[in-house]
């Protein structure tokens, strides 16, 4: 049989039986790398035009795209027999392809198996392996945004992979084979301390224990000279341990200060400033304060005078001095439209930076602040709090240890955390006369800026030194490049409106001007959604949401917002994302109002709908076709296109986006009056929220869904919902008198609406509750009530549940009979409705059952079959659970070598979740 290969970690290439196959010119060659990238998933028009074109599409797009993938599908068509194919989906192309047969999947999964495994010597060939993958630079030829980022990300997981196969081959003794491998990428990358610890590691090795004290001498001095400090204290001890030749060495930590293979090193900064100048004074006191004992500088400064700017210059500039990576949050605490961000949120985002299984993030913040200062204690990281509202947002993301450094931007003075925490405060001024001159200078080139100097004087009044406003009378002219600077300054002059609602009258008035002639210039279409992007809330905005919230194409709203972007209206933080500075967008907004009037109500429907829409569909993908209590939604509106994810991934990716938005659209639905949609957003949350553990979150959306049930007023039913899973999130939180209370007024709501679904969910969440507080007695009372409720309801899947959760209490209780035929009944009903998550956690009940009625054979059929069902869908917590519950039946029935590895396979799991009890628990049973 023929055999496919496919390489992208070099130049584009396809090969049938190690024979090339012509598969046409460059950009041709792109499409089909970004269907490799995304094997057997859907890639979207969109998305294929973004990453192969970026910003510059050709004019007839859709026709272009489609003769490239016809070109494709001829010529892999004698690779069908292999099983690759090009099909044409509802939401774009899938490439169908073993992942085998690619060379990117191929690395990435080899790594994978390499740091799952215990043995050290099949990590080392599975490293080794995954390494030989490379033939080249990744994507060699394609030069769009897109690959150049994802060209980045796996020029990183390549070093990664070397240096993790570095310290595998050191721990193995191979010292003389790495020496000339590893004395090369010393040599490129001198700052590296992790680098530097693996060769002088290999020096001692070898014998020559001299040289590698003088690696580090070289790399000490390289250190105070380029970055003013010192080596990290991991290289510092490696030194000692070499001066004292410990007898140990052969099995050292990973040196250097820099991540344990399994930790994510976080590189969250957003792009550097494109052109930069005025500030060198602040970036030199900058380095100074970092330089010395201080570890939190706070820049201070008005809206729009580069705080941002300044602080993610120096971040990059800096970086080498942050081995262990870098994390960036926006707390947007002076954003007009919306609160600033939750402390919870921010902490979440570290957390998930940092690799932190879901499972294993605590529920409450202060867990889940502790466990984020222990992540990063003794890594050098920065960590750069953007755009904070007040000290008391600060505190809680503050690291606890003095090998972190802290930048903070804000509009306040923080002086709060100069008294408490030492912060080293740099206020930051508008740009004086010379400085402005020259920004605008690095903008539009000395010749034109020199032909008309009253021209120039004349802008630079109207910008007062603020880079904001800077920035964007450069981009007006820049896009005029024939016209006299004259014209736009005219235009300036003739503005009169000026912006009054900022913030502590921090700011000149002309800078409403400065908005206005941007805005007046634009197209109209253009100026129409630039008004529009005001009204939305969140952090950002995705493109298919601005064409909804427009009521126009996707591919015209992309037109129309590369206009914006062009005029330094809106950003593109990210492909296909677009954010609007806060002081841009309440101007928008005022505008909007002033101009739009009957319209804005429409716009607003639009972008409510599409989100709700959206995370509608998606939360099919997560919770299956069986949610119960909620109708689905009433039609869109005109002009709303909302989108449906491909699959699973797709929809929990989409949530992960859109999180921040979804809560912000939220508030603004209640705020506006939508009533029924606030509650609707909350539930096509609940998978998403509870899967990934946002308890927090899903406590807020449920307390601001009661808000809105309460102010409708005119039917229980919503109030019976809100009450219902209010009480539930109490639940989670640990807060149970609260939980019951909010579940027995839903339950009073469901039973005087005579609603038999309602009251039988209530009575399951009732169930659970119970059983929580440790009244085994009164939760199955409760669980019996609900089985009932729902056996006179036509819904198998539900009685199945419920089955299921009245079999787990009978079987709490030791009334083992009782608890079989309940959970045998609900694995019936799952297999024969094809529900493979629930029917493995009726089979784990089932095995535990078993188990403790003295049938360990049978139990162990149980949770051998329920183990790749979890696996199956990702659902690591009862995949744990169940190992747990696979060993103690091995240990029972003597097979102690099983009994072990099942144990440590769920240990691993726990420790990952940060399941602390039940790791504790199972290292006892190891000992």
């Amino acid at each position: 049989m023929a055999t496919a290969r496919f390489v992208v970690l070099g130049d584009i290439e396809v090969t049938e039986d190690d024979q090339p196959l012509s598969i046409g010119h460059m950009r041709q060659r792109g499409v089909l790398a970004v269907l490799l990238a995304d094997a057997n998933r859907t890639v979207s028009v969109d998305q294929l035009a973004d990453r192969i074109w970026g910003d510059r599409p050709p004019r007839r797009l859709q026709s272009t795209l489609y003769s490239y993938l016809s070109r494709l599908r001829r010529a892999l068509t004698r690779l069908e027999k292999t099983g690759v194919r090009i099909d044409k989906e509802p939401g774009g192309y899938r490439l169908t392809v073993d992942p085998a047969a690619v060379d990117l999947h191929r690395f990435r999964d080899l790594v994978a198996r390499a740091r799952a495994t215990e043995d050290r010597e099949q990590a080392v060939d599975l490293l080794a392996r995954a390494l030989g993958q490379w033939q080249g630079e990744a994507f060699a030829g394609l030069d769009t945004p897109w690959f150049n980022a994802l060209r980045d990300t796996l020029a990183r997981e390549r070093l990664a992979a070397e240096l993790d196969h570095n310290d595998l081959a050191l721990q193995q003794g191979r010292h003389g084979e790495l020496l000339a491998e590893l004395t090369a990428r010393a040599e490129a990358h001198p700052l590296d301390e992790r680098l530097a610890g693996q060769l002088m590691l290999a020096l001692h090795g070898a014998g020559r224990a001299a040289d590698a004290l003088g690696h580090y001498q070289r790399v000490r001095e390289q250190l105070a000279d380029e970055l003013g400090v010192d080596p990290g204290t991991p290289l510092r001890e490696l030194h000692q341990r070499i001066l004292t030749d410990d007898p140990e060495l052969g099995l050292p930590r990973p040196p250097g200060g820099a991540a344990s293979p399994t930790v994510p090193v976080p590189r969250q900064l957003p792009l550097s400033p494109g052109v930069f100048t005025g500030r060198g004074d602040e970036l030199d006191q900058l380095t100074k304060a970092l330089g010395e004992t201080v570890v939190i500088s706070a820049i201070g400064g008005s809206g729009g005078v580069g705080k941002t700017w300044l602080a993610v210059r120096w971040a990059h500039e800096n970086t080498p001095r942050f081995p262990d990576g870098q994390l960036y949050v926006n707390l947007r605490g002076f954003d007009p439209t919306a609160e600033p961000m939750p402390v919870s949120t921010a902490v979440r985002g570290f957390l998930d930076a940092l690799g932190v299984d879901a499972d294993g993030i605590p529920p409450h913040l202060d867990g889940q602040t502790a466990l984020y200062r222990s992540l990063v204690a003794e890594r050098r990281m920065l960590v750069v709090l953007d755009n904070a509202r007040d000290a008391d947002q600060v505190r809680p993301l503050l690291p606890g240890s003095p090998a972190c450094t802290v930048l903070i931007t804000s509009r306040s003075r923080l002086t709060a955390l100069v008294a408490t925490h030492g912060a080293r405060p740099l206020p930051l001024d508008v740009l004086d006369r010379a400085a402005a001159h020259q920004l605008l200078t690095s903008h539009l080139g000395m010749p034109r800026v020199a032909a008309e100097p009253e021209a120039v004087s004349a802008l630079l009044d109207h910008c007062a030194g603020l880079p904001l406003a800077l920035g964007i009378v450069a981009a007006r002219a820049a896009t005029h490049p024939d016209f006299p600077l004259a014209t736009l300054a005219a235009e300036l002059s003739e503005a009169t409106e000026r912006l009054d609602a900022l913030y502590a009258g921090d700011l000149t008035a002309n800078l409403r001007t400065v908005f206005a002639a941007s805005h007046h210039a634009l197209t109209p279409q253009a100026a129409t959604l630039f008004v529009l992007l005001g009204l939305a809330p969140g952090p950002d905005i995705s493109l298919a949401a601005a064409a909804s919230l427009a009521a126009v194409p996707v591919p015209h709203a992309r037109t129309l917002l590369a206009e914006l972007e062009g005029a330094h209206l809106v950003r593109q933080d990210r492909p296909g994302r677009y954010h609007v500075h806060d002081l841009i967008r309440l101007y928008a907004s005022e505008v909007a109002h002033q101009q739009l009037g009957e319209d804005v109500e429409p716009a607003l429907d639009r972008f409510v709908d599409f989100h709700l829409h959206t995370a509608y569909a998606a939360n099919r993908l997560l919770d299956g076709p069986h949610t119960p209590f909620m109708v689905q939604p009433e039609a869109p509106p005109p002009g709303c296109a909302p989108q449906t994810p491909a699959d699973f991934a797709a929809a929990l990716q989409w949530f992960d986006d859109e999180h921040a938005c979804l809560l912000a659209v939220q508030s603004l639905a209640l705020a506006t009056g939508r009533l029924r949609q606030v509650w609707q957003l909350a539930w096509t949350l609940i998978s998403y929220h509870q899967g990934g553990y946002h308890l927090t979150e899903y406590l807020a959306v449920w307390r601001t869904a009661l808000t809105a049930a309460e102010q409708h007023g005119e039917t229980p039913a919503p109030q019976a919902l809100a009450h219902w899973r209010y009480g539930h999130a109490r639940s989670l939180t640990g807060d149970h008198p609260e939980a019951l209370d909010h579940l027995g007024r839903a339950l009073v709501l469901a039973e005087r609406a005579h609603d038999i679904a309602g009251q039988a969910h209530i009575c399951r969440t009732l169930g659970r509750v119970w059983e929580q507080s440790g009244d085994d007695e009164r939760a199955l009372e409760h669980a019996l009530r609900a089985l009932a409720l729902y056996e006179r309801l036509d819904n198998p899947f539900w009685q199945a549940n419920q089955h299921n959760a009245v079999g787990w209490m009978h079987a709490k209780i030791a009334r083992y009979a009782e608890a079989r035929t309940h959970c045998e009944q609900a694995l019936r009903l799952y297999q024969e409705h094809a529900s493979p998550a629930d029917a493995a956690s009726t089979l784990d009940s089932l095995g535990y059952i078993a188990h403790h009625c003295g049938q360990l054979p049978e139990a162990l059929g149980y949770f051998e079959q329920a183990l790749p069902l979890f696996r199956e869908c990702s659902d690591s917590s009862n995949e744990a659970d169940t190992l747990a519950n696979l060993a103690e039946t091995h240990h029972a029935l003597g097979h102690a070598t099983a009994a072990r590895e099942a144990w440590q396979q769920a240990l691993t799991l726990y420790e990952s979740q940060n399941r602390r009890t039940q790791a504790e628990r199972v290292r006892n049973r190891l000992r």
